[in-house]
């Protein structure tokens, strides 16, 4: 791994064929370059970053002769370089045309989804920018190379990884009047002759944004369950719809939106013969409030709900005893966490069994499967995770409320068990 700075100083040292770096500053466009590039953008629990760019060759590259140290981007970490035979990433490089320039998600120039700053403010969502050069000899297959040059490489094209496989729909509700903009991923695979599962995620107040890309970008609550990985165990329908203003508050009061989402919800299990026994409800903070505020009020609907972050009036809550739950939040945060428990309280009143256990923010993948594979041991209808105050928020963040509110969901929808656990229950 080379920074900035260190491969300058790399490409100041070399004597024989050193590229003459120009026209690198605010000015540099895709018409100083001889081809542009292919950015590449995933989605974390934090958001949406650049993480890649496919610059493209005329030649075929040997995979053998690329490192980091050949290639620098502007602001970003290099950590690695390989060639391949078509403008995406790959776990493994071949030769080709393209040679991969893989950056840091870590890097303060990698977020492309910047959240808003104060109470009401709308993210932003940044486009994929970046600036590479080539600063040392390639080879091409067949002999000879490449020496660097003087040209900078910027970007021509964005690939948006699984987040471009969703579609971006709107959905007139003749029953409220509302108009409501939305994201869906159909199954790769969808045959009509099959029923298929689907999922619904709802964002929080913090993603509320006229743009629908926006409930995508901020994190993993949708793309989790659209990645290859989970597709393959999951075959399923995933909805996220985008609110352009707050649909529910803290008075446990929601607006007509509740309603347009559920007739959105049986629209598209109607359009598209969605398995009506397997339909999941999943949101964020103001998302997890919905999914209560449905479950309350459409007992019917969801086989099971992910509550991450949430809270409601647990005089209201009754009704989801007779649910399937999983509920997680963090100890930190001091909003949810009390109304979770109060929330679990209520429900244990009213005759629901809840398991609870609290988990360590940090664990590796397969210790919070073993977390998860225990807690579902106990075979209760609602488990309720409280992760540790002090574990939840990475370091360089202030461990204050807030940051444990919103880094509840960056470690919520990267478990694994969790998700596969929605997939169990049916109506």
């Amino acid at each position: 791994m080379r920074s900035y700075a260190s491969t300058v100083a790399l490409a100041a040292s070399l004597v024989i064929g050193c590229a003459i770096w120009l026209g690198f500053g605010l000015g540099a466009s895709a018409q100083d370059s001889a081809a542009a590039a292919t950015a590449i953008t995933q989605v974390f629990g934090d958001g949406q970053k650049l993480t890649a760019l496919a610059i493209p060759y005329d030649k075929e590259i040997v995979k053998a002769s690329l490192s980091p140290r050949r290639f620098m981007v502007q602001g970003r970490t290099v950590t690695r370089v390989y060639a391949n035979i078509a403008a995406m990433t790959a776990d493994e490089g071949v030769d080709g045309q393209f040679v991969i320039v893989e950056m840091s998600p870590d890097d303060a120039d990698a977020p492309l989804y910047v959240p808003g700053k104060g109470p009401g403010a709308a993210p932003t969502l940044k486009l994929a920018k970046a600036n590479a050069a080539q600063i040392a000899p390639i080879k091409v297959v067949g002999g000879g190379s490449i020496a660097p040059t003087d040209q900078v490489v910027s970007v021509g094209k964005v690939v948006n990884l699984v987040a471009d496989d969703f579609r971006q729909l709107t959905f007139k509700d003749p029953k409220t009047g509302d108009t409501l903009n939305y994201n869906l991923f159909i199954p790769k695979e969808f045959d009509k002759s099959k029923s298929y599962p689907l999922v619904l995620f709802m964002h929080d107040a913090g993603a509320t944004s006229a743009d629908p890309m926006t409930t995508l970008a901020q994190g993993l609550g949708a793309i989790s369950f659209a990645t290859p990985e989970d597709q393959a165990k999951h075959p399923a329908f995933v909805l996220a719809p985008q609110y352009s203003a707050p649909v529910v508050d803290e008075n446990s009061q929601a607006t007509s939106m509740l309603d347009t989402t559920v007739d959105l919800v049986e629209a598209i299990t109607s359009q598209y013969g969605v398995d009506a026994g397997r339909i999941y409800a999943t949101g964020q903070s103001e998302g997890a409030m919905m999914s209560i505020a449905m479950d309350i009020k459409h007992p019917d609907l969801f086989a099971a709900t992910l509550i991450v972050a949430g809270q409601w009036d647990p005089a209201l809550v009754a009704p989801l005893a007779k649910e399937k739950l999983w509920i997680i939040v963090s100890q930190g945060d001091e909003k949810a966490y009390p109304g979770e428990n109060s929330i679990t309280a209520a429900l244990e009143k009213a005759g629901a069994k809840v398991e609870r256990a609290v988990w360590d923010g940090r664990p590796s993948p397969a210790a919070f499967a073993d977390a998860v594979k225990k807690m579902k041991g106990a075979g209760a209808p609602i488990n309720y995770v409280a992760l540790q105050k002090g574990t939840g928020v990475p370091p360089g963040q202030t461990d204050d409320p807030g940051a444990n509110h919103v880094n509840t969901w960056r470690i919520a929808y990267a478990i694994g068990g969790v998700r596969d656990w929605l997939f169990e229950p049916r109506k």
